[in-house]
C-alpha cells in the first residue's frame, strides 16, 4: 500500500513523499479525519525556529493533534470503522518512575519524526486511543487536554495538601484548558486566572475569579500556580508567580521559551519553593482526557475555544490553514481531505 507523507522541506514550502506501507505488520493503520494546529508547528511552518534546528529536523510532516478512523488493524485492537486519537509521543527506554513523555530515547512526531500530515497512519495499537460520544473536531485536540492531564497529574502527585489557592497565569487555549482540567479535579479549590487580555479572560467564566496581570492586588496570594505563557511573557509571569505564592508552594512551568529566562532564586529558596516542569504527555493522560471530555458540559466549555477552518483538500489549503491560525485567539481545526 502506497502512502502520502507532507512535508514541509523548509519555512512555506511542501513536498510529498511517497512510501510503502508494511500491511502484514502488527499496526493500526489510520486515516486521519481532524487535526488541530500548535504553536510548535508554526515555528516550523514560518521558520521561527534557529537554522541548525531546521536543518535537523526537516524534512518533516507537521501536526500532532490528530483524530482519525481505523481502516484496518493486524493486531485486532481496534474495529474498522471506529474513531480513535493519536498519540504522537515515541516511548524510549523503559524506566522505572520516569514518565515515558522523558525517556531517554523517546520521539515525538512533527519533532524530528514525521507528523500526522499523511494520507494514512500506521502506528503501534497503544499509541491509539478509542473514543465516542465526542465530536471528532473537539476529539482533534485531546492531545493538547492530555498534556494539561499530565501537568495536573504531576501537580497532584508533588504538591503539599494546602490547595485553596491556586493560580494559573496566562489567557491563550494553554490556560484554558488548564484551568478548566484543574476545575474539574479539584472542585472545592479556588482557581484564579491572571491575564493580558479582557476579551480572552471572559470566556474563563467557569473559574472563581480572573485579573488583569497589572491589576493583580498586592496582597493576592495563592498556595500554588501554573505558568502557561511561554515567550516573552514567561519571565514577567514567573516573577509575579515567586512573589504571590505561599511558602513551600509548588509551580508548574508549561509555556515554552526559545530563549532563557532569569529567576528570582533568592525567593525561591527563602520561600522553600518546587519548581516543576511539564511538557507532553503519555498514553493515561489521553485515556484521561478522553474521559473528562466524555462530559458534555467539558465538550460545550472546550468548543468555546475551538475554530474550524475549512477542509484542507490540496497543499494550497494547507498553507491558507496555517494563515488562518494566525488570526485565531486560541485552536484551529480542520478536516483533513486529502
Amino acid at each position: 500500500m502506497i502512502n502520502s507523507i507532507y512535508q514541509l522541506v523548509s519555512p512555506h514550502v511542501f513536498s510529498v513523499k511517497y512510501q510503502q506501507i508494511a500491511t502484514e505488520e502488527e499496526k493500526v493503520i489510520v486515516r486521519p479525519e481532524y487535526m488541530a494546529i500548535c504553536h510548535a508547528d508554526q515555528r516550523y511552518y514560518r521558520g521561527l525556529r534557529n537554522a541548525r534546528d531546521l536543518a535537523k529536523k526537516l524534512p518533516m510532516a507537521l501536526i500532532h493533534e490528530c483524530a482519525g478512523v481505523v481502516i484496518k488493524d493486524n493486531s485486532n485492537t481496534f474495529n474498522v470503522g471506529q474513531r480513535v486519537v493519536l498519540i504522537p509521543n515515541v516511548p524510549g527506554d523503559s524506566i522505572k518512575g520516569i514518565y515515558e513523555n522523558y525517556a531517554p530515547n523517546s520521539g515525538f512526531l512533527s519533532s524530528g519524526k514525521d507528523g500526522f500530515m499523511r494520507e494514512l497512519v500506521a502506528i503501534d495499537p497503544d499509541r491509539v486511543v478509542a473514543y465516542d460520544k465526542i465530536s471528532p473536531t473537539t476529539a482533534a485536540i485531546t492531545e493538547f487536554i492530555s498534556v494539561a492531564m499530565h501537568a495536573v497529574a504531576r501537580f497532584e502527585a508533588l504538591a503539599h495538601e494546602y490547595r485553596d489557592d491556586i493560580v494559573v497565569f496566562g489567557d491563550g487555549s494553554l490556560a484554558f484548558v488548564v484551568s478548566l482540567v484543574l476545575k474539574n479535579a479539584f472542585p472545592k479549590s479556588k482557581i484564579t486566572v491572571v491575564g493580558m487580555t479582557p476579551k480572552k479572560l471572559d470566556l474563563f467564566g467557569f473559574v472563581d475569579n480572573t485579573y488583569l496581570a497589572n491589576e493583580l492586588p498586592e496582597n493576592y496570594r495563592c498556595d500554588h500556580a501554573f505558568e502557561c505563557c511561554g515567550g516573552e511573557g514567561s519571565q514577567s509571569a514567573i516573577s509575579d508567580i515567586i512573589a504571590h505564592i505561599r511558602p513551600q508552594g509548588s509551580i508548574i512551568l508549561m509555556g515554552v521559551s526559545e530563549n532563557p529566562v532569569p529567576i528570582f532564586t533568592r525567593m525561591v529558596l527563602e520561600k522553600g519553593l518546587t519548581i516543576v516542569g511539564s511538557s507532553r504527555s503519555g498514553r493515561v493522560d489521553f485515556e484521561r482526557a478522553i474521559a473528562m471530555m466524555s462530559d458534555k458540559d467539558i465538550q460545550t466549555r472546550l468548543s468555546s475555544i475551538i475554530q474550524e477552518d475549512e477542509a484542507v483538500c490540496t497543499i494550497k489549503d494547507i498553507h491558507r490553514v496555517f494563515e488562518t491560525d494566525l488570526t485565531t485567539p486560541f485552536k484551529t481545526v480542520f478536516k483533513w481531505n486529502i
